[in-house]
């Protein structure tokens, strides 16, 4: 918790609001979707899918792949707890709904779905996206699936370990966006960054979640901002948002939202 704290005031000191911006990509991402004010009518479908799991007062046995939580000492956890302390919060969920909605990407990639909070804003941001999302612990997506058929969502939840998966799929197919929100370790996140770059275009977006979660994760996302096929990286201090567009000079923001 101190670290994280630590981290949070260096961040506060060196982000910038769209003032500070002069790149007219980053300027316009940030002005026409991060603070975007407006409020969407699919807001509603993630508050209601929110509160559907905070009522769910059940227990699961989960398996943890990752680093493990910081939050829980047991692996028998409700349901709602999860969604409460866990999951991504209602602001970040709607940021990342604007984020699918403004860049439209085809096919997305999730690692780490949990309850799938991060997966609904995806999809109602783009509902002709072809969304993967990959789940370790077989009794969680039990529960996300269901919510995902009350939803009518059309998503495609593959339970298996994550490294297993990209080892498998040698020739993975383009991925517009990937969201990597499953293993909080450095060897790991690196070791997804490797595997994925084959599926990189001009338009990829990549958001790496909890960039500052441990000194090991932030030293994590230095190095992935130093790969040449990195152009635009933006630290928003939960997030570390990555683009690979040739066009751009190589650019590193700190961006307050």
């Amino acid at each position: 918790m101190l670290f994280q704290i630590k981290s949070y005031l260096k961040f506060l000191w060196n982000s910038k609001n769209e003032h500070g911006v002069h790149s007219p990509f980053v300027f316009d991402l940030v002005t026409k979707c991060f603070y975007d004010k407006k409020e969407y009518p699919k807001y509603s479908v993630l508050k209601e899918y929110r509160k559907a799991l905070f009522q769910n007062k059940n227990f699961i046995e989960v398996t943890d792949f990752g680093a493990g939580s910081k939050i829980f000492k047991s692996n028998k956890r409700q349901i709602s707890h999860i969604a409460k302390t866990a999951g991504i919060t209602l602001k970040r969920a709607e940021l990342l709904f604007r984020v699918v909605n403004y860049f439209k990407p085809e096919n997305v990639l999730e690692i780490g779905t949990s309850l799938g909070l991060a997966t609904s804003a995806m999809a109602l941001g783009n509902p002709s996206a072809k969304i993967t999302t990959l789940e370790g612990c077989p009794e969680t997506a039990g529960i996300t699936k269901s919510q995902f058929r009350k939803n009518n969502f059309d998503i495609d939840l593959v339970i298996t370990e994550f490294d297993y998966f990209l080892n498998q799929n040698p020739k993975p197919k383009t991925q517009h966006l990937i969201f990597f929100d499953g293993n909080h370790q450095k060897a790991a996140t690196l070791n997804y960054f490797e595997l994925l770059l084959p599926t990189i275009t001009n338009e990829s977006v990549w958001i790496f979640d909890d960039i500052h979660w441990s000194s090991a994760m932030e030293s994590a996302w230095e190095t992935i901002k130093k790969y040449p096929q990195v152009t635009v990286t933006i630290d928003t201090f939960q997030w570390g948002i990555v683009f690979f567009r040739k066009e751009q000079e190589k650019e590193h923001f700190v961006i307050r939202i």
